[in-house]
């Protein structure tokens, strides 16, 4: 149970981290105190920010230099709020855990952990009566946590699809937009600060998975981690893909999608989560959202359509998030009470991607010869793939042709199977390319 601060008591928050995101908390913290406490109900002090390096220089933060400490496991024992923006597991999550069991509520922005080992930390919490938010954790300053948690508690939420990673969603806007090859602005996302030195985590899909893995969580009442999710990352995508994808008025995006599947009625549901690559029709919403912008589509069965967009990174945008938990944490501290825990009690189960629902773009290099389409559709037929449309192109002076084949939707088993089909037909010379389309 949650123990009420005395009326008009200072509540102690200490920071774990001090870089980008810690740096900003630091500062608004200080520079809008007054504010703060006035939203709040009672004041905040800033009593210590664990840092690795204590002898860095830190002159340009508003903050006593007496705050800053290395002995993080002390710090967190004497706070009622530690906020944690170190990320990674440990020893963020060791932390944490001393800090929930010292009373105090923890706010972070770490997908990696929430992610892995959610569960834990949420029981830690329950067990101790305090609050775990992580706003911060999925798309930056854009609030889609809590309202899924919270807004939509009496819907039921069929889907949420959405672009979370800034730093993909870069590379792929600007392959578009300028007809550059990935390595090329890859390097000009890493030069801007838009990626890391090692951005692996970004384009190979493993931050989308962590923050997919969160929404899938909170939207169906189950628990979902980074391990359930199907991932695959950008760095196979060509400057070809792009260019079929335009000429099919689409753009390319990593997406990351979370929906249910089958029905109650035939005792089939369950969830499917995946973060991969698609084309988006360029009239859907998302194929607007351009640099290192995020935004984030939930279907609900009441409300509908909602989109939620904003800047998914940064030392700013993500502290404000942040910022907003403390309040609402702090709050919780000042009325005695704290905000709902973890929701798990659909605890349905994860279905494979391969059950998932979606459409492909296939480009083929095919044999110019009579009976080539019939035994490219047979190879479809087999599968039980309805074919959408198809546009072909032969060059007469090779004796050879391409095949575009664009499917309707169907399991992803089947569509795979039918790919491994076509690789091996004599008259087809190479499978080029492969991608889903999502979005329409």
């Amino acid at each position: 149970m949650s123990v009420q601060q005395a009326a008009g008591a200072t509540i102690r928050v200490a920071l774990l981290g001090c870089g980008v995101v810690g740096s900003s908390v630091a500062t608004m913290m200080t520079t809008h105190a007054a504010d703060l406490a006035a939203r709040v109900g009672a004041p905040l002090e800033l009593v210590g920010i664990a840092v690795r390096r204590a002898g860095r220089d830190r002159s340009g933060l508003p903050v006593d230099p007496s705050l800053f400490t290395t002995d993080g496991a002390e710090l967190v024992t004497r706070a009622d709020i530690v906020v944690e923006v170190i990320g990674g597991i440990d020893p963020a999550r060791d932390l944490i855990l001393s800090a929930m069991g010292h009373g105090a509520s923890v706010v972070t922005a770490n997908k990696a952990l929430l992610a892995e080992d959610g569960p834990t930390l949420y029981a830690a919490a329950d067990a101790a009566g305090v609050d775990l938010y992580y706003e911060a954790a999925v798309a930056g300053a854009i609030p889609i946590l809590r309202p899924i948690r919270e807004s939509l508690a009496g819907d039921d939420v069929r889907r949420v699809l959405g672009i979370v990673n800034g730093t993909t969603n870069f590379v792929l806007d600007k392959m578009d937009t300028t007809g550059a090859g990935f390595q090329e602005v890859l390097e000009e996302a890493q030069a801007l600060g838009y990626a890391e030195a090692d951005p692996t985590a970004d384009i190979e899909g493993f931050d989308a998975a962590a923050k997919a893995a969160i929404l899938a969580s909170l939207a169906f009442h189950t628990r979902v981690s980074g391990a359930d999710v199907h991932r695959e990352g950008i760095t196979e995508i060509t400057t070809g893909d792009i260019e079929a994808a335009r000429d099919m008025g689409c753009v390319v995006k990593l997406l990351a999608i979370a929906e249910r599947t089958g029905s109650a009625e035939a005792g089939d549901e369950g969830v499917s989560v995946r973060v991969h690559p698609a084309m988006v029709p360029r009239t859907h919403p998302l194929a607007s959202v351009r640099d290192a912008y995020n935004a984030v589509f939930v279907e609900a069965e009441a409300a509908g359509q909602l989109m939620f967009y904003g800047k998914g990174a940064g030392g700013d945008p993500t502290a404000s998030a942040v910022l907003g938990d403390i309040v609402a944490v702090a709050r919780h501290k000042v009325s005695g009470s704290h905000g709902p825990g973890e929701s798990a009690y659909a605890d349905l189960p994860i279905h494979d991607m391969s059950q998932s629902l979606t459409r492909y773009h296939i480009s083929l290099d095919v044999a110019d010869r009579p009976g080539v389409l019939a035994q490219v559709a047979a190879a479809f037929a087999a599968h039980d793939v309805s074919i959408e449309t198809v546009r072909q192109q032969v060059d007469h002076d090779t004796g050879h042709a391409s095949l575009i084949v664009v499917t309707h939707k169907a399991p992803d088993a089947s569509l795979a199977a039918t790919v491994e089909t076509l690789e091996r037909l004599d008259i087809v010379d190479a499978v080029v390319s492969v991608m889903r389309v999502e979005g329409d």
